[in-house]
């Protein structure tokens, strides 16, 4: 196995993968209002941390990935893998002295910044290329380190003259990458790849006094992902496999990470393996002028909220990082007919054809002859008086129920709720026939202003169970 620069023609389609993984790469990196001093600042970094070994053991954070995923090499195919990382960079700030040196200081007020101490993360890559047919036996190992680094940055006035510096240090940090595969019984040629990322840094939290976080992040592989190439063949989706292969990926094993299609739709010769849970072929909406770093970020309700920060607000930020600076200069001079742009787009337009199937209404829209629902038909329900079956007992208003939404999975929130109790506020009747019950958790502290806005959780019948103490 190898470690050359890719190929032209693999460096071309990982550019296009690289804008989304750039995404991955420093998602959360800094939060709105994007100033050190925020509160959800403080606890930074939280998708794809890999921690030293030592740390790991102490923590519930992991010191490894491990991604499976299952392709169909062509003849002398060889894969090329790209590991990416953020390397923690921690910056102190400190202040000229008239003898010439320098004190550390908490923040250095400029004109248009407050600079802060700070972790900055430096990017970092690992690229290698590994023929497939090597993979097929014992795994191959390939070992990296990326050094400690010490560096300054004088501070400047706006007249010119040096008022301090920023000392900028960043731990070394050691890992390695396992490739293996392994071909699969069955009428295809499927090879089911395993690409293990760990941190192997010996780091251990200083004796006595208890490690925290805080001193494991220079020594930890940050916002860790994949990118994987094949030059000749193609990946199996993971998300949507074809139904010969549905049991092959239901048996592959992807740990603290997740890998999907990436690149061009149509393709399928590069994957995104990452801690963040995306679909095949993610894209960068193309109305998105830069990167706000902000969780599940809305880019018009960050650029408003940002653009109107107080100037005060804007230095701090300012000093935070270069990429928060680069965030509040985007929201000052984004224009308002860019802003615009942000407020949404439709993508699934088609074209109609035949004759219409209504007529148009006052506003021109048209409207079928026959209505899809009749209003009439909810004459027969109420909401407070209806009841439902559960476990063999009449449910309804007033009833308490022990939520138990763990049937369908489908929202992520359901995972707070599992064994919480609830009383059923409403039964409600859906057009399509299917019911559901209106609760409010019990013990929630805004459960009244619930009741008083109509604003429930909603639960099916068969996702709730009867507490033993039932009302």
């Amino acid at each position: 196995m190898t470690a050359p620069a890719f190929a032209p023609e693999t460096e071309e389609r990982l550019a296009l993968a690289r804008q989304v993984a750039d995404a991955v790469l420093f998602e959360g990196y800094v939060l709105y209002p994007y100033r050190a001093s925020a509160a959800k600042n403080r606890l930074r970094w939280q998708f794809g941390v890999l921690v030293p070994p030592a740390w790991g053991a102490e923590c519930e954070e992991h010191d490894f990935q491990h991604t499976e995923c299952l392709m169909e090499p062509r003849a002398e195919a060889s894969l090329a893998v790209e590991v990416r990382f953020l390397h923690a960079r921690r910056r102190t700030v400190q202040r000229s002295l008239p003898d010439g040196g320098f004190e550390t200081v908490p923040e250095l007020h400029l004109d248009d910044r407050v600079l802060v101490p700070w972790d900055e993360g430096a990017e970092e890559r690992v690229e290698l290329v590994a023929p497939v047919a090597q993979l097929t036996g014992d795994s191959i190992e390939f070992p990296f380190r990326k050094p400690a680094v010490e560096d300054t940055e004088p501070v400047l006035d706006a007249t010119g003259r040096t008022v301090g510096r920023l000392l900028r240090r960043s731990a070394e940090v050691t890992g390695v990458v396992r490739l293996s595969a392994s071909e699969l019984d069955g009428p295809y040629r499927v090879l089911r790849l395993t690409a293990v990322v760990e941190n192997t840094t010996p780091w251990t939290p200083p004796e006595g006094r208890a490690a925290d976080r805080d001193a494991a992040l220079p020594h930890s592989l940050v916002a860790t992902h994949l990118l994987m190439a094949l030059s000749n063949g193609s990946f199996l989706s993971m998300t949507d496999p074809p139904e010969w292969a549905r049991g092959a990926v239901a048996a592959c094993r992807n740990l603290h990470t997740w890998p999907v299609l990436a690149g061009e739709p149509g393709r399928a010769d590069l994957v995104l393996s990452s801690p963040i849970i995306l679909e095949d072929h993610p894209a960068i909406a193309p109305e998105s002028l830069g990167a706000l770093y902000d969780a599940t970020e809305i880019d018009e309700i960050l650029a408003l909220r940002t653009a109107a920060l107080t100037d005060a607000e804007k230095r701090e930020a300012r000093g935070t990082d270069a990429r928060a600076a680069a965030v509040i200069d985007l929201a000052d001079s984004m224009p308002a007919e860019v802003l615009e742009r942000l407020h949404g787009a439709v993508r699934g337009l088609r074209e109609i054809t035949g004759e219409p199937d209504g007529f148009p209404d006052e506003f021109g829209v048209t409207r079928p002859d026959t209505p899809w629902w009749d209003p009439a038909s909810d004459a027969g329900f109420d909401p407070e008086q209806d009841r439902v079956m559960v476990d063999g007992r009449p449910v309804g208003r007033g009833s308490r129920v022990e939520l138990r939404p763990g049937l369908r999975h489908t929202d992520a929130q359901d995972l707070f709720l599992q064994g919480r109790t609830a009383t059923v506020e409403a039964v409600l009747h859906d057009v399509d026939g299917a019911v559901h019950l209106a609760v409010t958790v019990d013990g929630d502290p805004g459960a009244d202003i619930r009741r008083e806005q109509g604003r429930y959780l909603y639960f099916q019948p068969d996702e709730v169970v009867l507490p033993e103490d039932p009302r």
